[in-house]
């Protein structure tokens, strides 16, 4: 009897061991990767694409062991709606890509950029916060990427990880996607509004080929994407440095909607807010610059020159 009760207590400490749910930290390292990666609950999602040279080819090519693959500009984590371009899509479609990524709502997804850049760390803060969005918190991202991953010397695989097909239910959060309805109630209200795009657009001196017209948002204050990464990496910045960049725009902890061209920077920008320095209350305007500049109705806000800027030294 006492043998029975040893053995089925082993049993019970190996299976919680076996399927314990993997913590997850909003960023992962590859050696914690390294550790995890096996896991029965773990999925790492490779996202590379377009933006940094990425492809299914590319993929096949090498990758971390295990790993399955989306193409994050081409298989439908971004799409036209309302004649705005690269907004999330319908909840439906996204339970779809999902689930037929061998993505259930137990897994912890780990979403692998490329690691060459701060665009390029968008496409997986895009993809981490859609998974928020859906109501899925069990989501972090490489911090570098494949490139750190290879740069550390470890293992890579070649060829293609066909996922098995799961079910994912998504739990949608609508009060993490700001529409233009938002925005304009935001700056009715005085609600903080963070541009997420370099300087040169914000200050309206070049602007996204999809967008009517330069400027940014009236009242917006700029904390720039490509700052919060370090260099032509994916690896962010330090606590201690992405809090100086939030103290020299002057972002104020408070209620915040983040935004950019087409919701592409801006999630890095509420990545940074929202994951890592803690900020509560923080959302996206996916729609961004390229909804908001469409309607000729609504204010833009740019740079003063010549006799302009001449003329406000007396305001």
């Amino acid at each position: 009897m006492i043998k029975r009760i040893v053995l089925l207590t082993a049993g019970l400490l190996f299976a919680g061991q076996v399927f314990a749910a993997t913590e997850l930290q909003p960023l992962v390292d590859v050696q914690w990767l390294q550790a995890n990666k096996d896991n029965a609950d773990v999925v790492v999602l490779d996202v590379r694409n377009t933006i940094d040279g990425g492809s299914r080819e590319v993929f096949e090519q090498g990758h971390i062991p295990g790993a399955v693959y989306s193409n994050y500009a081409q298989a439908g984590w971004r799409v036209k709606r309302d004649g705005v371009v690269a907004k999330l899509p319908p909840v439906a479609d996204l339970e779809a890509l999902i689930g037929a990524l061998g993505i259930d709502n137990e897994s912890a997804v780990v979403v692998v950029p490329a690691g060459v850049g701060a665009t390029d760390f968008g496409s997986a803060a895009r993809v981490y916060w859609t998974f928020k969005v859906l109501g899925h918190d069990r989501v972090a991202i490489l911090d570098g990427g494949y490139k750190a991953w290879v740069a550390a010397g470890a293992p890579v695989e070649q060829g293609w990880n066909a996922p098995e097909a799961a079910a994912f239910q998504a739990n949608f959060r609508p009060r993490m996607v700001a529409d233009t309805a938002d925005v304009e109630a935001a700056m009715a209200e005085g609600i903080q509004l963070v541009d997420s795009r370099p300087a040169e657009h914000f200050l309206g001196r070049g602007k996204h080929p999809a967008a009517r017209a330069a400027g940014t948002i009236p009242g917006a204050i700029n904390l720039e994407q490509q700052k919060l990464v370090k260099g032509e990496s994916t690896e962010f910045v330090s606590r201690e440095t992405l809090q100086q960049l939030i103290d020299e725009a002057e972002v104020a902890r408070e209620p915040t909607i983040t935004f950019c061209n087409t919701g592409h920077w801006a999630s890095t920008g509420w990545f940074a807010l929202s994951e890592i320095a803690g900020y509560q209350n923080v959302t996206m305007y996916d729609g961004s610059m390229v909804e908001w500049a469409a309607d000729e109705s609504r204010p833009l806000q740019v740079e003063k020159r010549g006799l302009q800027k001449l003329l406000s030294i007396f305001d």
